[in-house]
């Protein structure tokens, strides 16, 4: 998958895009997270080669979005955008191409992890047609 739009082309990750993608959620303002290394995103290469959507500018890194498929549902994680590059469309042809790719896999629900104190993401994510769930919460544990 390979499409060219006037200003970036979306396409897969790969090993040598992993560092550039950690500088773009650190550039946009991302919530970190223990995950964010090199090793952990290696790792889910390895696992699923399609499961991080990138958006390149001329060689230029300038959004993200992991697309992940556990056999029974589909995720949404780290939608990120260049600031100079919001507003433009970008975060939304990233999401379309996630659910075309997870569609592929048979998933008829998705869902995406947001930062709730993140109140542009939480537009934008109901903009797209994602309803917000109040009455679940996610419990986490780092290892």
């Amino acid at each position: 998958m390979n499409r060219l739009v006037t200003r970036w082309l979306i396409r897969y990750a790969r090993r040598g895009d992993l560092d550039a993608v950690l500088a773009l959620w650190e550039r946009s303002d991302a919530s970190p997270s223990v995950t964010d290394s090199i090793e952990p995103l290696q790792g889910l290469l390895a696992f699923d080669p399609r499961a991080i959507l990138i958006a390149d500018a001329r060689g230029a890194i300038v959004g993200s979005l992991i697309a992940t498929w556990n056999g029974w549902r589909g995720s949404f994680y780290r939608l990120a955008v260049a600031p100079e590059f919001r507003r433009g469309g970008l975060a939304t042809m990233l999401v379309r191409e996630g659910e075309g790719r997870l569609r592929e896999h048979g998933a008829v629900r998705l869902d995406a992890v947001v930062t709730a104190d993140q109140g542009a993401a939480m537009s934008f994510w109901r903009s797209a047609g994602y309803q917000y769930q109040s009455d679940r919460r996610r419990f986490v544990r780092n290892l």
